[in-house]
């Protein structure tokens, strides 16, 4: 045993400590980045949210048809799942569906044709949009290879009204998404800006600020909903009940990362590099700006990102009330209000599908926030 010791071969010397020369000239951000990356769940989560918000971009690109085209008589048309081989190999296609009147109920029930298959294909043209606003094209991600053919794909099948769910679910990601982090924004400037200043100066601003807090979070949530959209006009158009939705969730949601951030900066006023700013004659503003909100961004950050799926669910359950965001602007809410029926999930339980789209959306940003907040932590590794 002991010469099998010594045959050991000893550890690469020159490897470790060119590692840790590494780690020990690298930026704060690339030490947070090598944390994370190790994080496999949360890495594959920041992939997903990366996907959600390619859609938020180019909505129109992923759709294939017009999100507010209506045709009473494809109602309720069940999804059409890809298939991508059939006899002559590969072969992407989705089954055509068939209409049949019910001679009791009167009601057209839609009965799949593995028979008849619909090809489909990538980078298809079809309707016209434009890009971010600067230019025009018809390219669509995924379409029938005719798109002037009469059967035409319904990945996720059609509404009561005949509107294509897929179409509709690409811009009500738009929708939800943008709420979300718009949100998260407007209410980290607050939470920033007030929690510090609480945490900074102290005295009497603390104790305003303070109470402040304690008084919009001792309210009820949902009647403070009820009240800020009531006082919203139901004649505003889709864009201003976006932004004034937008505004009211921020106006909840700062509280807890003020908090938050008044605990940091607490500590952190009695470092030695704040009272060498002090000494030098720094400002106040300049202290917390260039010296408090840096050595607290990487919780910052984390923080945040775990408050956009809350807001996320906010907005969802808002539109979903018919208090947030309404038709005809389209969200995940909005399309979850077609699943309000029992009768209607029953026939259609694919209207639904919108529900599993925000569990995802949520499970992913509270993947990452933690793997960030893992990753920020300098003493967790």
């Amino acid at each position: 045993m002991a010469d099998e010791r010594q045959d050991a071969p000893a550890p690469p010397v020159e490897a470790s400590s060119k590692d840790e020369e590494r780690v020990s000239v690298a930026s704060n951000w690339k030490l947070v980045w090598w944390r994370f990356r190790k994080n496999r769940l949360a890495v594959a989560s920041m992939l997903v949210l990366l996907v959600f918000y390619a859609v938020v971009l180019v909505p129109d690109f992923f759709s294939n048809q017009d999100p507010e085209a209506t045709d009473a008589g494809l109602a309720f048309i069940p999804m059409q799942w890809i298939g991508f081989f059939d006899q002559t190999g590969f072969n992407p296609s989705v089954p055509a569906v068939v209409g049949k009147r019910n001679t009791i109920t009167l009601k057209m029930e839609w009965v799949r044709d593995e028979g008849i298959r619909i090809p489909i294909a990538l980078f298809v043209r079809g309707y016209t949009y434009k890009v971010l606003g600067l230019f025009e094209t018809n390219i669509h991600l995924i379409d029938a290879k005719d798109p002037m053919s009469k059967g035409r794909p319904h990945f996720l099948g059609t509404d009561r009204l005949g509107r294509d769910q897929w179409s509709r679910m690409m811009f009500g990601t738009r929708t939800s998404m943008t709420v979300g982090l718009v949100s998260v924004v407007l209410s980290t400037i607050l939470g920033v800006l007030l929690g510090g200043v609480s945490g900074y100066f102290g005295g009497w601003i603390d104790m305003l600020i303070q109470r402040t807090i304690e008084i919009l979070q001792s309210l009820p949530t949902i009647p403070i909903w009820l009240m800020m959209t009531a006082a919203l006009p139901q004649d505003w158009r889709p864009e201003r009940v976006f932004l004034a939705i937008t505004i009211i969730l921020a106006f909840i949601g700062w509280t807890t990362l003020a908090r938050e951030i008044r605990g940091r900066f607490l500590s952190l006023r009695e470092e030695d590099f704040i009272l060498a700013a002090e000494l030098a004659g720094c400002s106040h503003l300049r202290i917390i700006l260039r010296h408090m909100v840096p050595a607290s961004t990487s919780h910052i950050i984390a923080a945040s990102t775990l408050a956009i799926p809350v807001m996320i669910i906010s907005e969802t359950s808002l539109s979903f009330l018919g208090l947030g965001i309404r038709p005809p602007a389209i969200s995940w809410g909005v399309l979850l209000q077609e699943a309000q029926n029992i009768q209607t999930v029953a026939l259609a339980p694919w209207l639904m599908f919108p529900g599993l789209v925000v569990i995802l959306a949520v499970l992913a940003f509270n993947l990452v926030g933690d793997g960030l907040r893992d990753a920020a932590d300098p003493y967790g590794h």
